[in-house]
């Protein structure tokens, strides 16, 4: 059974995921302002998720930096 941690870490995750997915299409249409708003916004959903992982799973942090290192390189 999961605890509460884990079921809202998966719900923001989900929610992070949505919000990536929502991303505007580049084209000469893309209104640089859609463009921002889509931006500053999942900035914001990424880095709640960050901290949430870093305030409730500090003994995983180290395992969950070095999975992102290698996925961003």
């Amino acid at each position: 059974m999961k605890n509460d941690k884990f079921e809202r870490c998966i719900k923001m995750m989900r929610q992070l995921v949505s919000d990536i997915q929502g991303a505007p299409l580049p084209s000469e249409d893309l209104e640089p302002e859609l463009y921002r708003i889509w931006y500053e916004h999942v900035q914001s959903a990424g880095m709640e998720c960050l901290q949430y992982l870093d305030d409730n799973f500090p003994l995983e942090k180290e395992d969950i930096d070095s999975t992102l290192n290698k996925f961003l390189k």
